[in-house]
């Protein structure tokens, strides 16, 4: 159990409570309501309406149950494996894969394939829903994601990661065009103060995040671009380059309304990446080619 509590005032006076909840919390509207419904949510140890309006001077309490982790199931999946030893693999995630299972999304993950594939080779560092699973990528991003068998790669590996030397590499095609063949965007990134299922460049309740761009092509409206993460904040690639306006191409989050619906997603691949493997203490580098979804639309700007 997870307990909230607020007290308001006059300057929300007359907003709606679920509104006010889904702005201070990880919460959506949805599930605050649902809280209400279920008696979770008490103002003045009274439970509300929906509906209630704030009044200065209020007091709400709200409980925010434990949820119930489902166990992810192994399913015969198939993965392309880039790289595979005894402690690691690096595995080519297709773009339209779930990294884990997460609400809505409880199979046809890559956790489900790789406990089909590794059986109980995999960490447990990150519970029984994200096994193995060091770093994410986007559903609709594709490209290399490490993996680890065990605990003592996965720690070592992570700290690599905290240390930003572990080295990862994306390929984009975003809008417009770009005076400079090389740059660095160094903006905080933070929740969206209004959309939860967003990120936000913003100072408040951020965390520090640089990406490096280098222009690999021009095309008439777009730019073909290499970006470096020395970071790693939720979506950090697609919501820099939304703020220097040069949104990726596809994405119907960051993007323009009039998204490119045959991209099915943003066009943005993790192409590379470099680090130390953790029980030899040799540099492991491993590329892969341009999916054929982002060659075509290469193509189709020529």
């Amino acid at each position: 159990m997870n307990e909230l509590t607020f007290i308001t005032d006059e300057s929300v006076s007359g907003e709606r409570i679920d509104t006010y909840i889904s702005l201070n919390t990880e919460l959506t509207r949805s599930a605050v309501q649902r809280l209400i419904e279920n008696g979770n949510v008490t103002v003045n140890e009274k439970i509300p309406m929906k509906n209630y309006k704030l009044r200065k001077g209020d007091r709400l309490s709200v409980t925010i149950p434990k949820p119930e982790e489902p166990e992810a199931v192994p399913e015969k999946i198939p993965l392309r494996i880039e790289y595979e030893d005894d402690d690691l693999l690096v595995v080519n995630k297709p773009k339209g894969m779930v990294v884990h299972p997460a609400a809505g999304n409880y199979s046809g993950t890559l956790v489900n394939a790789l406990l089909y594939y590794c059986k109980d080779s995999l960490s447990g560092i990150n519970g029984v829903l994200r096994p193995g699973i060091v770093h994410r990528i986007d559903k609709d991003t594709s490209g290399l994601l490490i993996v680890a068998k065990n605990d003592f790669s996965h720690n070592l590996l992570a700290e690599q990661i905290r240390e930003h030397s572990f080295t990862r590499k994306y390929q984009a095609v975003v809008y417009g065009n770009f005076r400079d063949d090389e740059g660095t965007v160094d903006a905080p990134i933070g929740r969206h103060p209004t959309d939860r299922k967003k990120m936000t460049v913003t100072e408040k309740n951020s965390r520090n995040a640089v990406t490096h761009y280098k222009v690999i092509g021009r095309y008439n409206g777009f730019t073909h671009l290499e970006l470096t993460l020395e970071t790693g904040r939720t979506h950090q690639i697609r919501v820099h380059m939304s703020h220097i306006g040069h949104p990726v191409a596809g994405d119907s989050v960051y993007g323009p309304k009039k998204v490119i619906t045959s991209l099915r997603g943003q066009c943005l691949h993790a192409y590379y990446i470099s680090f130390v493997h953790p029980r030899t203490g040799r540099t492991i580098t491993i590329s892969s080619e341009l999916p054929d979804y982002f060659i075509e639309f290469l193509d189709s700007l020529s």
